[in-house]
C-alpha cells in the first residue's frame, strides 16, 4: 500500500455536544423546543446500521457521517429549505 492511502472508512467528527472554546455551546444556541431537536431525536432513534453497512471502501479523504447527513436531509426537507446538490451525492452510497 503507497503511502498516505488507507483501506480504513474514515468519517469526520460528528458531536452534537461538542464545546466551543468560548461560550455558548451549540446545544444553548438551539431554542430547547425547536423543531431541528424534533428530528434530530427521531433520526437517532432510527435503525440505520444498514446504511453503514454500505460504506464497504475506506481511503481517501474522510467522510460525512452519515446519520449528520440524514438529520440535515429530513429536517431540509421537511421546512422546505433547498439542498446543495454535493450534499445529494454524498448522501448517495455508491
Amino acid at each position: 500500500m503507497t503511502r498516505g492511502v488507507s483501506d480504513k472508512i474514515t468519517f469526520k467528527p460528528y458531536n452534537q455536544n461538542e464545546q466551543w472554546l468560548l461560550p455558548p455551546s451549540l446545544d444553548e444556541l438551539v431554542p430547547e423546543n425547536h423543531f431541528v431537536r424534533i428530528v434530530s431525536k427521531t433520526v437517532d432513534e432510527l435503525r440505520i446500521e444498514e446504511v453503514f453497512a454500505k460504506y464497504t471502501k475506506g481511503g481517501g479523504a474522510s467522510r460525512y457521517n452519515p446519520v449528520m447527513l440524514l438529520n440535515i436531509l429530513v429536517y431540509c426537507y421537511m421546512t422546505g429549505t433547498a439542498i446543495q446538490r454535493q450534499m445529494k451525492m454524498q448522501l448517495s452510497c455508491e
